[in-house]
């Protein structure tokens, strides 16, 4: 009886120790990159990515102004999409195939926290639904919508 006690006592130790270092080697290096809410871990990530480049920028309605000179397109997206997440990335990784003179604005469109600005933005372009892409002219005006895709669908639907 006394050896299984043993038997058991190491088999939690070892356990618990694995699961430590297993959860110690998984969490971020940066600590002030953990969020609260699942997804905001990945868009603070790409925020800060984001920052590197002026093709993919967080929209703001300095940011839509000041791109008005060029071709501008917005990405309707939510935190919590499964199809946006890998469009966020793909757009990240490859912002230098992004043609320099379009610039790629990601609109908060379906999170608590999007701002009455988004909404009404989204209203305006009579968006339904996350991963929404609208290619507008330097007056506002549609130009071209399409839904879903990553660097290439936006390459290839660019007019």
């Amino acid at each position: 009886m006394k050896k299984q006690i043993i038997v058991f006592g190491i088999t939690a130790a070892v356990l618990v120790f694995g699961i430590g270092a297993f959860a110690l080697v998984q969490s971020p290096s940066e600590p002030d990159s953990m969020m609260k809410k699942e997804g905001e871990v990945m868009m603070k990530k790409t925020e800060d990515n984001m920052m590197a480049t002026s093709r993919y920028v967080e929209y703001s309605a300095a940011a839509l102004e000041k791109a008005v000179t060029g071709r501008r397109v917005l990405f309707f997206y939510a935190s919590w999409c499964p199809t946006c997440r890998p469009a966020d990335e793909s757009f990240t990784q490859n912002s230098a195939k992004i043609p320099e003179d379009v610039t790629l604005l990601r609109v908060n469109y379906n999170d608590p926290d999007t701002d009455q600005e988004e909404k009404d933005l989204a209203q305006k372009y009579g968006i339904t639904y996350q991963h929404t892409f609208i290619q507008i002219d330097s007056t506002g005006n549609e130009v071209t919508k399409w839904n879903g895709g990553q660097i290439n669908e936006l390459l290839s639907n660019l007019k």
